[in-house]
Parts: C-alpha cells; sequence; structure tokens
C-alpha cells in the first residue's frame, strides 16, 4: 500500500495526474521514482535557443549587401542619373538639376525629352519631328510638315544657322530631330542633323531641380 502512496505522489509531481481516476502499476521501483522526479513538468516551458549576436548582424549585412547590388543593377541597365551642365534647356532644365532617364525606352514622341552625347558631352533636347516628317525653318519660325509650329515654353525664335544643315529635310527612319528649348545658341539638330534613336542614351522621366536638393 504505502508503494502506491508513493507511486501516486511521484505522478502528480511529474504532472501526470489529472482528475482522471488513477490506479497502481503493477511494476514500480524506487529507481522508477527518480527518474519520473527528474523529468519536467508539462507546464514548464522549453527555452529556445538564442542566436549568436554576430549571426545577427551577420544575416543585417548580407540583407544590406542585396539591397544595394539590387539597387546597382538597377542603375546600371535600366536608369541614370545625369547632373545637368547644358544651359541651352532653360527655362525647362536649368544647371546643376538633377535628370532621371529611362534607358530601356528609346521610342519617343514629339514633346519628349532625351538624352544623348555629342562630342563627348550629354545634353537633353526635345524631340521636335519623327520619321517621315519634313521639317524647314523658315522666315515665320519652325515648320513641321507645313505648319507653323506654336509651342509652349519656348520664348526665343527658332532661326537657322549659318554653318548648320540645309533645309528643308525628311527625318529618316529610326531618326528624330531634337532642338534645345534655349533656341539662340542651342547645339542642336540644326548643327548635328537628326538623331539615331538608338544612339540616344534613353528617355527622361523626371527632372529635380537644383533648389531642391
Amino acid at each position: 500500500m504505502n508503494r502506491d502512496i508513493w507511486e501516486r505522489v511521484a505522478l502528480i509531481r511529474a504532472g501526470w495526474v489529472t482528475g482522471a481516476p488513477w490506479t497502481p502499476r503493477a511494476s514500480w521501483t524506487p529507481q522508477a521514482e527518480a527518474a519520473e522526479a527528474a523529468m519536467p513538468a508539462a507546464s514548464e516551458p522549453v527555452s529556445r535557443a538564442v542566436k549568436p549576436l554576430w549571426r545577427e548582424f551577420l544575416n543585417l549585412a548580407v540583407k544590406i549587401a542585396a539591397i544595394a547590388l539590387v539597387a546597382v543593377l538597377i542603375f546600371t541597365f535600366a536608369y541614370g542619373f545625369q547632373r545637368n551642365t547644358d544651359p541651352d534647356m532653360a527655362p525647362r532644365i536649368l544647371d546643376g538639376d538633377l535628370v532621371l532617364f529611362y534607358r530601356l525606352d528609346k521610342t519617343y514622341t514629339v514633346g519628349d525629352l532625351l538624352l544623348l552625347e555629342f562630342q563627348g558631352k550629354r545634353q537633353v533636347r526635345r524631340v521636335i519631328a519623327k520619321a517621315g516628317d519634313t521639317v524647314d525653318i523658315t522666315e515665320d519660325g519652325l515648320m513641321v510638315n507645313g505648319a507653323l509650329q506654336q509651342e509652349r515654353d519656348i520664348y526665343q525664335q527658332t532661326r537657322r544657322y549659318e554653318d548648320g544643315i540645309s533645309f528643308p529635310l525628311i527625318v529618316e527612319e529610326g531618326k528624330v530631330f531634337v532642338l534645345g528649348d534655349a533656341r539662340d545658341n542651342a547645339t542642336d539638330s540644326r548643327v548635328y542633323g537628326p538623331v539615331d534613336e538608338k544612339d540616344t542614351l534613353g528617355k527622361v522621366i523626371t527632372v529635380i531641380r537644383r533648389r531642391n536638393l
């Protein structure tokens, strides 16, 4: 009987006894009681392994490196920034403004801004005419397909250059005719003619003003 009582006590301590009826086990030894007493109670929480601090820093460094790599790839192959140092697009783009352009889109429409390189210098220019359009510059101003162009935010008269190309001209396939917004002295298609679309650097998608930086 005493063995049954001790067995009952051991089970209570181990947390194995509930309100259900209890029956003593046929085999009982002091060694079994000691093993049962050493077992943790069911209600005790199980401790979780804590990661070393150096591993947490390593994981953070890997994440930062991955984000930086993605950013480098995006701004190497898809997007680009260019600080404007050319006054020929004033007042739309001023000296010191930051230009964001998209390298993968070289399908232009009239009015788009694009980035190109001429004689080792990058410049932003506005698309005036596309393939198949006839461009002429007369005493009245800029003519495209026989129509005088009324351009918004252009405050200077569009004139030919004495040492520039001849007009009228028809824009060839795959090319665009571009002008700077500051028409008096801009280096544009009046100097180097229509530009091959595939030779451009990309389409300008936004301009960040220098005063906002």
